[in-house]
């Protein structure tokens, strides 16, 4: 399962972020590494950005950008 299916509101743990391209690279910067919580707070009307709440703080991702994130709940 990958991040980008998780329902608003719910808590998920990453398990791995896939891919080895720059993308990859910015998303685990960004503090999307293996073990961290992330909680998905909302998204943008129409299939837009993810917001997260993770680590203190929020991010908003692409929904193609979540779905390189599998997760364990």
């Amino acid at each position: 399962m990958s991040l980008e299916q998780v329902a608003i509101g719910s808590v998920a743990r990453v398990a791995d972020v896939s891919g080895s391209d720059s993308t990859s690279l910015r998303l685990l910067e960004m503090g999307l590494t293996p073990g961290v919580n992330v909680r998905v707070v909302g998204t943008a009307p129409l299939g837009g950005p993810l917001e997260l709440e993770l680590r203190g703080y929020r991010l908003s991702i692409r929904r193609h950008e979540a779905a390189r994130v599998a997760i364990a709940k």
